[in-house]
Formats: structure tokens, C-alpha cells, sequence
């Protein structure tokens, strides 16, 4: 599921794929569910190829959302993002993640994270366990 959501550069939120041209992809906003193009030329990565910086290894956005999941029984963090202080973001993540590299993830991370895993939990798009062999198979048709 989280090779189909997408972060464009320079644009808020989330998008789901939609469709692929031959120069673009048709991508929807999960905010407003808006359909566009975005083309080569902005930067297009699927949740799906980030990862988190740890102490040891980087672990998987997948990982790191299902545990938020966990933590919050499936609910949006009721956390305001405008209003937190510094040390009320790092402890959440230190929560979520104990093994968060604070040097190399910043506060403006932690902020994507929250806001991007409470857009997904609001879209309904909160199975992060499915499995490899079915996104494998999608990268394969482009």
C-alpha cells in the first residue's frame, strides 16, 4: 500500500497514485482529493523507499508507522504539531522508536511523520503490514 502514496517535493501532504502516463503520473491528493499531473521533473518518492535513521540500521517508514499504529490503537496522535514543544516531539518518537539517530533526524522529521501518519489514518489507509511480493510485482510493470 505504501508504494501507491506518494510526497511530492514543494507540495503538502500525501497523494495516491493513480494512473502513470508516458511523461507523468496522475496522482490524487489524500487532503482534498484533487487530481493532477506530476511529472519527472519534481521530486517523487513513494512512502513506500523511505526509511528512518537508528543507531544500528535504517528501518522502514512501514515499521515506524505500524508501530505509531500500535501505540495508538489505530487513532490519529492527538498531539498539536503547531503548539509541541521540541522535547514533547522527540519523546514521541523515542516512544515510537527508541533507537531514533537524534542526530541525523530532525525536528521537521518527526513533524512530516506525525502529520503524514494521521493524513493516512484519516484516509483509512492503515494497512502498513502488507506484504513485499505484491509491490515487487507492481515496480516490475513499469
Amino acid at each position: 500500500m505504501l508504494k501507491a502514496i506518494l510526497s511530492i517535493s514543494g507540495k503538502p501532504g500525501l497523494y495516491k497514485l493513480v494512473s502513470q502516463g508516458k511523461n507523468m503520473l496522475i496522482v490524487e491528493s489524500l487532503v482534498d482529493k484533487k487530481r493532477f499531473p506530476a511529472y519527472g521533473n519534481e521530486k517523487i518518492i513513494s512512502l513506500g523507499d523511505i526509511a528512518m535513521y537508528t543507531d544500528t540500521e535504517d528501518i522502514p517508514l512501514q515499521t515506524v508507522l505500524l508501530a505509531m499504529k500500535t501505540k495508538e490503537n489505530g487513532a490519529v496522535v492527538a498531539m498539536d504539531l503547531k503548539k509541541a514543544t521540541t522535547d514533547e516531539l522527540y519523546s514521541y518518537l523515542e516512544a515510537v522508536l527508541p533507537t531514533f539517530d537524534r542526530d541525523r533526524v530532525h525536528l521537521s522529521d518527526i513533524k512530516k511523520l506525525i502529520s503524514w501518519y494521521n493524513l493516512l489514518v484519516k484516509n483509512d489507509m492503515t494497512n502498513f503490514e502488507e506484504a513485499p511480493a505484491e509491490e515487487s510485482k507492481e515496480e516490475n510493470a513499469e
